[in-house]
């Protein structure tokens, strides 16, 4: 990820704001869509269909999106604007903002409380900056291309663990209804992992998972296929903290890559090394 902060001067010849400017927008634009979905936080609701499910999921996502899609529009008319948070792939040129509403949609419909609300520039297919709110705590993460990672303004570093038989390590599930073989490859993975690091998690959302390995409280994470609102906010998070990101197999990670690994510098070659197994 190799984009600087857009400098004022660049700004002012484009028209648009700074991008350190332009996140601070962001950070007041995440927090608002949060503070609307934690008044319709409560006690689980049983859904007795996956249609009832469903739109249960969608009125979340539309509470958020009525109040982020405008605000961040406002801030990057000409940006794209993507809020499918199971989409993948490359982005055509230029800006683009990538938006989850309801990062952990599912575990706030159970009154569990991991869940966040992200929302992400990409240009050119990098991201330059990401805001990522947890409403329940009202903890902010934020990175900046070229600037560092914070929590609530607190510089954020990953972990200076060394050996994996020492590290936390996390996994997530790509998607609803995963292919066969990608279910098989996270089954592998996560038997391998068992053996090598110290501990194993698996829950979703894949974002707070990444925001753990940004602060220093995991080691690594890793995600087999995936979306891009999975995993943006958090790979830029990573990287801005000091941390490495790459595919399971240790290449550069690409938004068309097939994996996706974020660890801490310390153990990211024996990370690679476990789930090249």
């Amino acid at each position: 990820m190799p984009e600087t902060p857009q400098t004022a001067a660049t700004a002012a010849a484009t028209g648009s704001a700074p991008d350190a400017d332009l996140l601070a927008r962001t950070v007041s634009a995440v927090r608002t869509a949060g503070s609307a979905l934690r008044e319709r936080f409560g006690e689980a609701v049983r859904h007795d269909t996956r249609e009832e499910l469903m739109r249960a999921l969608a009125a979340n996502d539309d509470t958020a999106l009525d109040i982020l899609r405008p605000r961040l529009t406002g801030l990057r008319p000409t940006a794209g604007w993507v809020e499918d948070e199971l989409d993948g792939g490359a982005l055509p040129p230029g800006e683009w903002w990538v938006v989850d509403p309801a990062e952990g949609n599912v575990n706030h419909l159970h009154a569990l409380p991991e869940w966040a609300v992200t929302a992400t520039l990409v240009r050119e297919n990098q991201p330059v900056l990401t805001a990522v709110h947890l409403p329940l705590t009202g903890e902010t993460y934020t990175a900046l291309a070229g600037a560092g990672a914070h929590l609530d303004g607190r510089p954020l570093h990953v972990s200076q663990t060394a050996h994996l038989d020492l590290g936390i390590v996390a996994t997530s599930q790509a998607r609803p209804d995963e292919d066969e073989e990608v279910v098989r490859r996270v089954g592998a993975s996560i038997t391998a992992m068992l053996f090598d690091a110290l501990v194993v998690r698996t829950s979703v959302p894949a974002t707070l998972h990444l925001t753990n390995v940004a602060a220093g409280r995991a080691d690594a994470f890793w995600q087999f296929a995936g979306a891009r609102a999975d995993l943006l906010p958090g790979a830029l998070l990573v990287r801005e903290a000091g941390g490495r990101i790459s595919d399971a197999e240790g290449r550069p990670w690409t938004l068309q890559s097939n994996s996706f690994l974020a660890a801490a510098p310390g153990v990211h070659a024996q990370a690679v090394s476990t789930l090249s197994r």
